[in-house]
This record gives C-alpha cells, structure tokens and sequence, in this order.
C-alpha cells in the first residue's frame, strides 16, 4: 500500500493512521495469534468480522490503487503469483514456479484449475493484459513494471518483455539482472485482471472480480464512505483460506470513535489505536493488543517546488527544520514508546537496515546547528511566510503535527503550523495532482520487505505512482539501479546505504520515526495477528457466528 502504500504495496502513502515503526514493543498477541500455515488447517468460523478502514481513494483497479484503504480490500479478493506471510516471507500463491537463470529472464507457471469469481479461468494472459494495461495507461502503480523490457522509466509503454507461452506459463523478460524480482511480484502491481474487467475498468473497478480469498458480498457491498462489504470465495484454492465469515470494512472518520468501539466489542479489529490510549489500552484491552515492530517509515515531505525550499537554500533549509525537530521527547511524550526516532529512510525490521548511516546525524535534535543553517539559508534569501505542515484530521495526526510544527517554531523564529484537511482522500488529491503548498506528512508502508522498496518508489526518478514531490537525483538512481542488479542481497544493501546518503544530503523527505503495529481487537474474535507491514491477517481471524 504506496506510499502511499504502497506499498502499499504503499507505498505505499496510508490510509488514516499512516505511520511508522518502532522497535520493541510491550503487548502480548501471541496468545491470540496462528502461523499462516496454521490457518488453512484450522475449522472454518461463520461469524463476519468487522474491521477499521477508510474510503479507497480510487476504483478498486490493483494497477491504480497505492493507499492501505484500497490496498487492504485488493489484497483479500485479488490472488497474486506469490504473497508473503505474518513475517514477510515469500510463498507461491497462483504461481506453481517461478524460475531464472540470469535473474533477467524469468519464467511463470501458472497452477491450473484457479478461477477468478465470475467464473472464467486463471490464465497467463490475465497476468499479462492486466499489467500491460496498467503500464499502457500509466496507472499510479506503473513504475513497478518500469524493470520490464518495454517499459520507460516510468513504467509506462508496451511491455514488449512479456509473451505468452501457453495458458499456464509466461515469460517476463528484464532491462537487466533484478536479483529480488520475483519477491516483488506479490505487489497489487502484479495481480491478473479477468476479461470482463479488462474490457471495462469503470465497472471492473466498482465492482470487482477477483481470485483471492474473498469476494464482494453483492452488487452494493461497497457503500461509499460508510463500508465495504466481503464474504470468502470458495473457488480459491490457494493458503489464504477465509477462516471466518466475512470480512466488513468499516470507514471511520476517527480512531477515537473506532477505539470506543472496540472496548465495546462493537468494532472486532482496529490496527491503528488513538493518541489518547497509549497509555491505556494494554489495561483496557488485556491481552487483546499488541505493539510489534512493523515496516512503516513516517517523514514530512517538502516539495522543491514550495519557496525557499529548492536549490542550495532548499538544502540549507530542509537540514536546519530536521535538526530543529525533537524526536526523542515527540516520541516519548505525545506516542508512548510507540514509536522509534529515525535513523534512515527504511525500516528496522527489514533485512539490511543500518543505523549508522553516514549523514544521518542530521535527524538529531540541535538548536545551534539548526538556527545556523537556517542563518545561512537566508543569507542566499530571507525567509518570508509559514511553514506548513498538511495532514488529514482524520488520522489523529493533529498532536504530532503540533509538536513537530511548534519544535520548529521555538528552535528556528519562525512561524511553523499544521494545515489540516478534512480527510484522507482530500490531502491524497492535493498530494497526486501536485497542488498542495507545503509540505506534508508523508509515510510508507512495505509492499513487500526489501530496502529497495522503501527507496525505488519514493524517491527513484520517474517513480511517479509514489514519488509525490517529483525527486530526481541521477547519483541515486544509478546506486539504485546497481543495487537492483546486484547478484547478493549484501552488495545490494552496500550500494542503497551509499545511495541513502545522498537522501541525507538532499533531504527530500525529512525521516521522523517508525511506527509499531500497535493495535486491540474485541472479544468476540481470536487468531488476531499483525503482519511484517503492520496490516491484520484478516483471512486468518475466527469468530463464531
């Protein structure tokens, strides 16, 4: 979910809580949780659960959704070539094989049999004419077909890498060596698409067929703005059985009233809890929470594009407002221990993460380096204006968005404030077109666990889904793209490090903290578990009818 979400994923950027991870964590989930391989062996339960959500920003088109509200929907009626587990691991869920020799050239075999929900079968072409559909109409996730032979860079134009080989295998052929290509291709990117929806997005994306877990409960399952409704697909064959009778997605427009539910048992699963219970809600929901380390990056993006904020004064600039930021006290004070100060641009539970980053004291807190930055910033332009902050209110974001704006405020003399939107959507709107005025709380969520995730679609050029401030550093992208072709995962995480380096010289997003997957379910549930990005396994919960 860009990020998005996406991821989701992304990146990728969230849904009403996005956010970040922290390390360590008190809460026990254990009690309550099931390996995915436990699951499909556990008797199915009848009762439907409700969770927390919030509106899709887009019709429900995998190609162009890249936020948790409709990622999290996609990801339970949608089957993939592989999906990764509680842990982030990689399992075949569609695919039977995906094998190369080059790590240029992959080859797709495809399990016989699947069916998507109206019926038709699962085949190569539906892999293929779905993600050449995306790329041909530059959907907001295209930039994860940009590795494929055909593709800009971008990921825009004719997948000319792909062919057909028989209704079970297909081929996708690379620009060049992708060692972790196919750990990618759980992406929503990379779900087939049925005939029906190929031939008409508008109806496709209003009211989906899929091959997953799940399905639309009925024709109006989705009520806009209020919820959306899913029941278990028995057709799918894959490991992701529905352990439950459905899934209902409830969009609150406050974790405060979403909380209150829980507590009483009127709302079954929340994944993200409100400022105000971080000090309760381990006593008010005994062992029936959980705070675990999860792969979300929170940061403020500034867009080159604000004045003051582009050239050498920009740097200046973007340097003086991260050191001006007092992490440690923000992290401590308004989340809790719910969160970790940052030290980079990924996450710690990701493999390959590194603390010790060469630039990265930059996200300490010090008043004399930040007001001298700031000084000489202005010797080049004397600062003139607010500096703004944009979040969606309702995200319980407000309280951090103070703190953070009047830490600037008392460290630089200047005036720093946040600019709240009424919703998700609306500050998405704002962010995708290019017409918001200043910066802007921004956050990813993995869509698969890999550091190149957290830094492709964010800040690669021509990563257009996700990049929402237009970066381009061609120093980085040529470190990306070595590291994108490099044979081992360690020389890979050596050349993202130095290619993380140049973020902290140019600062285009300032890193804040990570964030737990810190959330409570209601007592009519079990086998709650939280994966690797912080999202519930809804397939995995039981609950009696």
């Amino acid at each position: 979910m860009n990020h998005n979400r996406s991821w989701l994923a992304l990146p990728a950027i969230l849904a009403l809580g996005l956010t970040a991870c922290s390390s360590g964590g008190s809460g026990d989930a254990s009690s309550s949780s099931s390996s995915s391989s436990d699951a499909s062996a556990t008797a199915a339960s009848t009762g439907i659960v409700t969770a927390n959500s919030t509106e899709p920003q887009n019709p429900l088109i995998p190609a162009n959704t890249n936020e948790v509200g409709g990622g999290r929907v996609l990801d339970l009626i949608f089957a993939g070539l592989v999906y990764y587990d509680a842990d982030g691991a990689t399992h075949n869920d569609m695919a039977e094989s995906i094998t190369t020799d080059d790590s240029i050239t992959w080859t797709v075999k495809i399990k016989s049999g699947q069916k998507f929900t109206d019926g038709t079968d699962v085949k190569s072409e539906n892999f293929v004419n779905a993600w050449k559909q995306g790329a041909s109409q530059a959907l907001l996730n295209a930039s994860f077909y940009a590795p494929i032979e055909g593709a800009d860079d971008e990921g825009s134009g004719d997948l000319t890498g792909l062919t057909i080989v028989d209704d079970t295998t297909f081929t996708i052929k690379l620009k060049q060596a992708e060692s972790d290509f196919s750990a990618r291709l759980g992406h929503a990117s990379f779900y087939p698409l049925p005939d029906s929806t190929l031939a008409d997005n508008t109806t496709g994306g209003e009211n989906p067929v899929g091959n997953g877990p799940y399905k639309f409960a009925s024709d109006s399952a989705w009520e806009h703005n209020v919820k959306l409704s899913l029941v278990p697909n028995t057709d799918y064959q894959g490991d992701r059985q529905a352990q439950n009778g459905g899934v209902d997605f409830v969009f609150y427009t406050s974790f405060e009233s979403a909380y209150q539910d829980v507590l009483s048992d009127n709302l079954d699963v929340l994944d993200t809890l409100p400022d105000s219970a971080f000090s309760t809600y381990q006593t008010d929901l005994p062992d029936r929470n959980v705070n675990q380390p999860a792969a979300i990056f929170q940061g403020i993006a500034i867009p080159e594009t604000i004045e003051h904020f582009s050239g050498e004064e920009g740097k200046l600039r973007r340097q003086a407002v991260s050191y001006a930021i007092d992490r440690d006290q923000i992290t401590s004070t308004i989340f809790e221990g719910t969160r970790t100060p940052a030290t980079d641009f990924t996450s710690p539970v990701v493999d390959g993460y590194n603390d010790s980053i060469e630039g990265n004291e930059v996200l300490t807190y010090d008043a004399d380096k930040a007001k001298e930055l700031w000084a000489q910033a202005d010797a080049i332009s004397p600062w003139s204006g607010t500096f703004t902050i944009g979040y969606n209110s309702d995200g319980s974001h407000q309280a951090w968005v103070d703190a953070v704006a009047n830490s600037i405020k008392n460290t630089l003399g200047i005036d720093a404030q946040g600019n709240p939107y009424p919703d998700f959507k609306s500050l998405r709107d704002d962010v995708t077109n290019h017409k918001i005025t200043g910066a802007f709380r921004s956050g990813w969520q993995a869509d698969y666990p890999g550091l190149y995730n957290f830094l492709a679609p964010n800040f690669q050029t021509g990563s257009s889904g996700s990049d929402d401030i237009q970066y381009s550093n061609s120093q980085f992208d040529d470190l990306m793209d070595q590291a994108a072709a490099a044979t081992s995962t360690e020389d890979a995480n050596k050349l993202m490090d130095q290619a993380q380096q140049i973020l902290f010289q140019d600062l285009p997003t300032i890193p804040l903290w990570y964030q737990n997957a810190v959330g409570g379910w209601s007592t009519k549930v079990s086998d709650v578990t939280f994966g690797w990005n912080s999202v519930p396994l809804y397939y995995q919960i039981t609950k009696q009818g």
